[in-house]
C-alpha cells in the first residue's frame, strides 16, 4: 500500500526538481525577424534552451538603442545585438554594462535602399536627403555616421525603428534612403519596387570589425553568472 504513494512522492519531487532547474533569463533582442536576432527565438521553439535547463522571456525592441537601455535598466538580463559604438559610450559614462560575447563581425548583412523610381544612385546623391538608421546607440546608426564622414554626406540621418516601419516611411515618400536586413526587403528586391544602394561594409570603419555585441548588466551579471 506504501509504493503508490511513494511512487507519487517521487513523481512529485521529480516535477519539482524539474521546474526549478528551468532558469529563467530575458532577452531583449532588436528587430523581431532578423537573421541574427531570430536565433534564440528559433531556439526557445525547438526545444534547445530547455535541453540546457533554460527559459528565455524575449523582449523585442525597435533597435539596438532600446536593447541597450532595457540591459541597462535591469528589465532584461542580456541585451542580443547591441550596437558596439552604443555599448562602448555607454560604458564609459558609467553605465552597468558589459560584454560577455561578440555576436557579429562586418555589416555586410545591413544594406541601405531606395524606391526603384528614386533618382538616387549611391550614397554620393543623397545631399539635403534623409537617411534611416533604426535607434540612437544601434550598429545602423553608426554607420550611417560613418557614411556621413567618410564621404562627407550632407545628408539628414533619421531614426526609422526596425525594418518594417523604415519600409512603409520609404515606400510613402517620408524617407529618401532605408535601412534594412534579411529577410525583410527581399521581395520588394525580387518585384523590383527598391534599388540597393549601399551595404553596411562600405563604411571602411565597419568592415571586418565586431559590430554587434551581447551584453548585461553588472548586477545579473554577479548574481547570474552561472546561469549567463
Amino acid at each position: 500500500m506504501l509504493f503508490p504513494a511513494a511512487l507519487m512522492a517521487f513523481a512529485l519531487g521529480a516535477v519539482l526538481q524539474t521546474a526549478h532547474a528551468q532558469d529563467a533569463l530575458k532577452l531583449a533582442a532588436g528587430q523581431r525577424g532578423n537573421w541574427d536576432t531570430t536565433i534564440a527565438e528559433v531556439g526557445q521553439r525547438a526545444g534547445i534552451f530547455k535541453k540546457h535547463g533554460l527559459t528565455l522571456e524575449i523582449l523585442w525592441t525597435q533597435g539596438a538603442g532600446e536593447t541597450l537601455q532595457a540591459v541597462i535598466s535591469g528589465s532584461a538580463d542580456i541585451g542580443v545585438a547591441a550596437g558596439i559604438m552604443g555599448v562602448l559610450s555607454a560604458y564609459s559614462k558609467g553605465a552597468p554594462v558589459r560584454v560577455i560575447g561578440a555576436e557579429t563581425t562586418g555589416a555586410s548583412d545591413l544594406y541601405w535602399y531606395v524606391p526603384a523610381s528614386s533618382p538616387i544612385k549611391s550614397l554620393k546623391d543623397t545631399e539635403g536627403k534623409t537617411i534611416a538608421y533604426s535607434t540612437n546607440g544601434s550598429s545602423t546608426h553608426g554607420i550611417v555616421t560613418a557614411f556621413m564622414k567618410q564621404y562627407d554626406l550632407k545628408a539628414k540621418p533619421t531614426a526609422t525603428g526596425g525594418p518594417a516601419p523604415t519600409l512603409t516611411q520609404v515606400m510613402s515618400g517620408q524617407i529618401d534612403v532605408g535601412w534594412s536586413a534579411p529577410p525583410f526587403g527581399l521581395q520588394q528586391l525580387d518585384e523590383g519596387k527598391i534599388r540597393i544602394i549601399a551595404s553596411g561594409n562600405d563604411a571602411v570603419v565597419f568592415k571586418g570589425q565586431t559590430v554587434r555585441l551581447l551584453v548585461t548588466n553588472v548586477q545579473t551579471l554577479q548574481n547570474r553568472k552561472p546561469v549567463i
